[in-house]
């Protein structure tokens, strides 16, 4: 289950004000309030919110945040009001505040679904049945090839992006992004960047992205892992290319060769990634949506790449002291090694050794 902990130093929230708003919001949600905090994020904060006997999970963009368009907390309610109605693992959003008065920024109130979020160390049935392994991982991609066939049109959600000329947008959106928030000199990283703008493919189609799909942003029931009760995070969902969203996944799915500190890092489970490689998860998407991924090189690097520069907009925080959790004092070194990592995938020169 998600565990909670005292509120991080710093990101405290004026519990009398936020009772307050609640109570006067015709919600249902008055009373005494009582708040602890999910302390795996790193992007947005997430707090538990009870209220009496019931609970429901706030969310508010980072202390310290510049890019107001990065936390849009209005759009990612609006989108999670109608994605809900149509994708069951979209957790419910419940309430909107926009008056930064309440708690310091915009945030929203939304349903708190349970269940087992995997971070590093698997459950035990987990780590000693391979069976189970490749059906959890099936489960897994599935879904994500489920999200990618939805109407995104009829959902109402055609106006969230714009699919042509999206793997462009999103090549330069965060190449212009990384040398923004730039600390370090990592040429690895900065000749995947060169190669990336030099090898933009034509859009393979158009579907909603989640942009950030990893096994921690998903919640498994713990009496069956192959059923997902939650997918978490959407502050970057939009209408783009499928392939660049698997390309993301991919990105943090680490190899053996990648090493142990890379392979111990939180995003999945790592008897997964010891198990089961990126080749083989592009073949359950694949079967799974019938999509063509015979090319894959560029996605992949490219998901390696934007996960670095997600590093490295949370490490600049950290260099210039706008955040204190001491969790990202090592997030310089994480962005490098990524870097390492997309020279090594571009190194092999060619889609047809992509057999990690």
């Amino acid at each position: 289950m998600q565990e909670t902990k005292p509120i991080r130093a710093g990101e405290e929230l004026d519990i009398e004000r936020l009772s307050a708003f609640m109570a006067s919001s015709q919600s249902q949600l008055g009373g005494n309030i009582d708040i602890a905090q999910f302390p795996s994020g790193s992007s947005n904060l997430t707090y538990l919110v009870r209220v009496g006997d019931n609970e429901c999970v706030l969310r508010r963009p980072p202390f310290g945040n510049t890019v107001k368009s990065a936390h849009d907390m209005r759009r990612e309610f609006d989108v999670l009001s109608k994605l809900s109605a149509v994708y069951p693992p979209a957790p419910k959003p419940l309430l909107f505040c926009d008056d930064e008065s309440v708690i310091g920024s915009e945030f929203y109130l939304m349903e708190r679904r349970n269940g087992l979020i995997i971070r590093g160390r698997s459950p035990e049935m987990l780590e000693n049945s391979p069976e189970l392994q490749r059906q959890v991982a099936e489960s897994f991609i599935k879904n994500l090839a489920g999200l990618h066939a939805l109407d995104y049109e009829e959902a109402g959600l055609g106006d969230l992006g714009k699919p042509e000329g999206y793997a462009r947008r999103q090549v330069e959106g965060w190449t212009k992004r990384y040398f923004a928030a730039k600390t370090d000199e990592l040429p690895e990283l900065e000749n995947a960047i060169t190669w990336l703008n030099a090898n933009i493919p034509a859009e393979t189609g158009a579907s909603l992205v989640h942009n950030d799909y990893k096994f921690d942003n998903v919640m498994l029931d713990p009496d069956d892992l192959t059923r997902i009760t939650a997918v978490l995070d959407w502050e970057m969902v939009t209408v783009g290319d499928p392939l660049m969203d698997l390309g993301t996944t991919l990105g943090y799915w680490m190899s053996r060769d990648a090493g142990d500190e890379m392979l111990g890092m939180p995003f999945n489970p790592r008897v997964l990634m010891e198990n089961i490689t990126r080749s083989e998860l592009v073949a359950m998407y694949a079967d799974a949506s019938g999509r063509d991924t015979s090319d894959m090189l560029f996605y992949y690097v490219f998901g390696t790449f934007k996960i670095a520069v997600i590093a490295q907009q949370i490490y600049a925080r950290y260099v210039k002291g706008s955040t204190q959790d001491k969790r990202f004092a090592g997030f310089g070194k994480f962005v490098g090694d990524l870097g390492r990592i997309a020279a090594t995938a571009l190194g092999r020169g060619s889609s047809s050794e992509f057999q990690l």
